[in-house]
């Protein structure tokens, strides 16, 4: 299975995180066949700049990581084995919550429950770092917000939804969610 993995950063995190994001890309049991890194520099948020990773991946899968998390050795590898045995066009783990503010994660409730997709039109629990299929992703408009929503990856699995795309949750930890309180869930105006 060829992947590309797609990273969009901004300015502020380009020092700080990215390269730790991209380290842990480098250290995957199962190499990517390619990396595509896009930066914000325009200030335009992360959906457009995602799109722009996105438009530039050659393979059928594509895999999601945002410039101050980190993918665990086996994610990749277990994402596509996880995708061989189910057939589905969007596989989605769990992370494991380095929060240096405190608290944890969002949607305890939501770890290890089977996909509903009455859940993912009602809210927003999946987060972005998935393996989807390249082609339906750009179908159906890529990375997008809803009204009244900051995040631009919910948008993008509803439409991906409504399109007809079979989801399965992968009940592991296989990546790293960084909460720093500096979050901008893609919105510029929430750049440090």
């Amino acid at each position: 299975m060829r992947i590309t993995v797609i990273i969009s950063a901004h300015p502020p995190r380009l020092r700080r995180y990215l390269p730790r994001a991209f380290d842990s890309v480098c250290r995957q049991t199962l190499q990517p066949y390619a990396v595509n890194v896009a930066n914000d520099v325009d200030g335009e948020g992360a959906a457009i700049t995602k799109n722009r990773a996105l438009a530039a991946v050659a393979t059928e899968w594509v895999a999601v990581l945002d410039s101050d998390d980190q993918f665990e050795p086996q994610h990749l590898a277990k994402l596509a084995a996880a995708q061989q045995e189910t057939g589905a066009d969007v596989i989605y783990p769990w992370p494991i919550m380095d929060c240096a503010l405190g608290g944890g994660d969002p949607r305890p409730e939501m770890f290890g429950k089977p996909f509903d997709p009455a859940d993912l039109r009602r809210f927003n629990f999946i987060p972005t770092t998935v393996l989807m299929r390249t082609d339906l992703a750009r179908k159906v408009g890529g990375f997008q917000r809803r009204p009244g929503e900051p995040w631009d990856d919910h948008g993008l699995f509803v439409a991906m939804l409504d399109a007809g795309a079979v989801f399965h949750h992968h009940p592991e930890r296989t990546w790293i969610w960084t909460i720093h309180g500096q979050n901008t869930s893609g919105l510029p105006e929430r750049w440090q």
